[in-house]
């Protein structure tokens, strides 16, 4: 997969285009970490209590399908069949940032994803009290 240009200079510089990819535990897609950022959702993961199911199912989907990928000289990077395959991507992947990390979907996967949430209104009522003094 190709990074898109307007990323490769950031993630070279901040990672040394080392990054890893991993599956997302709620939707079929994969999240796209820097190095370093991965070591931080590693660290944390790990620190969390293992008597705890849920706990334990969240590392070892995050942990346990976690692969290192380089970008190469031409912006590139190679993800592994398996976490292919999870993502269902077949030929065109679509890269979508969400600040800490990337998803990385399928094409027409993301498209039917993306219509999907543009055609639900927004419940205010349901988001974290974080976001409450969030503007727009």
């Amino acid at each position: 997969m190709s990074i898109p240009t307007k990323h490769r200079d950031d993630l070279q510089r901040v990672s040394e285009g080392q990054m890893v990819v991993t599956v997302s535990p709620s939707d079929r897609c994969l999240w796209l970490y820097t190095l370093t950022a991965w070591e931080a959702v590693e660290r944390k993961l790990v620190s969390l209590p293992t008597l705890n199911q849920q706990t334990r199912k969240l590392r070892r989907m995050l942990i346990g399908h976690a692969d290192d990928c380089d970008m190469d000289g031409s912006g590139r990077i190679l993800i592994p069949a398996p976490l292919r395959e999870f993502a269902m991507i077949s030929k065109k992947a679509v890269l979508v940032g969400q600040g800490d990390k990337f998803e990385i979907w399928d094409e027409g996967q993301w498209n039917v994803h993306r219509e999907a949430i543009l055609g639900v209104e927004l419940d205010e009522s349901s988001l974290p009290v974080e976001l409450e003094s969030l503007s727009f």
